[in-house]
């Protein structure tokens, strides 16, 4: 899963708390783009949203480097209260300056077979309803609309769902 992709000169490895930094600025740059009125203040402090991210012990930040910068970040892991074979993505961001170079489709790749190795049938996320980029980003890698989470009247997000490839059946 984490390793070097040759082709594309680029790294996908976990993220150390040192990095934390650099994290930030890369989701400031990436959420920026779908809030044309400007980045929501809705009072989350993102610097210890991402530490307490790359230090959970039951949850992954994946980063994608690319000549020593990184320039793609994606964190999961199972939700409090859910099914152990569910996992939530819930960030994933890759620098605008790198948008349509592959760097997404290889994270998410790397983030699915981490997923698989560790047994999950389904993932989850939610995706801010205005950010078409992002559902059709998505859609190519097979997500689609939760049928358990239909979206509500006046809601801001989407939730959709993916079949993890090859994951594990619970029951066996």
């Amino acid at each position: 899963m984490i390793g070097d992709l040759p082709a594309a000169g680029t790294v996908i490895r976990s993220v150390v708390p040192a990095e934390t930094g650099a994290v930030i600025s890369l989701h400031a740059r990436a959420r920026a783009t779908y809030y044309p009125d400007g980045i929501p203040q809705d009072g989350t402090d993102w610097a210890a949203a991402w530490r307490a991210a790359v230090e959970r012990p039951d949850g992954q930040v994946l980063c994608a480097v690319r000549q020593g910068r990184m320039v793609a970040v994606a964190s999961f892991r199972v939700p409090e209260g859910t099914a152990a074979h569910t996992v939530k993505l819930f960030q994933f961001h890759v620098d605008p300056d790198h948008w349509r170079s592959g760097l997404g489709t290889a994270l998410h790749t790397a983030c699915a077979e981490q997923w698989q190795a560790d047994g999950r049938r389904t993932a989850v996320l939610d995706v801010h309803a205005d950010n078409l980029r992002a559902q059709a980003f998505y859609a190519r890698q097979g997500w689609v609309p939760d049928p358990e989470r239909p979206p509500a009247e006046g809601d801001h997000h989407l939730f959709l769902r993916f079949s993890v490839p090859g994951g594990m059946n619970p029951s066996a």
